[in-house]
């Protein structure tokens, strides 16, 4: 008997291009295809979902990350992938975190995706060992180090110096020193410019919990 499998993405691209891989299996049956991680634990309840591909930063700003963490806790018997093409490392820990079961990222494929779903459901557990690495500036993300990638995060949330400081147990000063080393090596002149540069490469997206 297919698996069957659930589709969360919000992008009709990503959402065809899966559709198209379960349709070429004979390991596997479409449950249903969504635009939103709002619904995806209501599919789930209904006991004939096997396995979900889940993007996980959504339009309607739903978490496909959370969405996760919710149906693991609820029907951990269900195998999650994490699906996306955004690089910001904490997507990955985050994932870690939660309990899902493999994580593929959409822009670079290291294995094909059934070739993942097939080895998922078999039990394995398929995890790049680093994001792909994205521009900033002048910079690829390689060059910045955690705390920087953690500042930038906070930055893109319109947080002030002290607040971005009191949330990383900082110094005002010693704040400003990571800021400045961003700014050095992106060659971007401002915080704002870093904040806006950072959302698009994906590289720190604000609000990861």
């Amino acid at each position: 008997m297919p698996y069957r499998v659930l589709i969360v993405d919000d992008q009709i691209m990503p959402r065809q291009l899966f559709e198209s891989f379960v349709e070429s299996s004979e390991n596997y049956e479409l449950a249903a295809s969504v635009d939103t991680a709002k619904v995806a634990d209501v599919y789930c309840s209904a006991g004939n979902v096997d396995l979900v591909l889940m993007d996980v930063v959504m339009s309607d700003d739903s978490s496909g990350l959370e969405a996760a963490a919710r149906i693991k806790a609820s029907y951990p018997r269900i195998k999650i992938i994490i699906v996306t093409s955004m690089p910001d490392s904490a997507f990955l820990k985050r994932a870690r975190e939660i309990g899902v079961d493999s994580f593929w990222y959409k822009e670079v494929q290291e294995a094909p995706m059934l070739d993942v779903m097939d080895r998922t459901m078999a039990g394995e557990h398929i995890f790049p060992d680093r994001p792909p690495e994205a521009k900033l500036g002048l910079a690829s993300s390689a060059d910045f180090t955690d705390r920087e990638i953690e500042v930038l995060r906070l930055l893109a949330e319109g947080l002030t110096d002290k607040e971005i400081a009191d949330k990383l147990h900082l110094s005002v000063s010693t704040l400003r020193y990571h800021i400045n080393n961003l700014t050095s090596k992106s060659g971007l002149s401002s915080r704002t410019e870093l904040a806006v540069n950072a959302v698009r490469s994906g590289i720190a997206i604000p609000g990861i919990k």
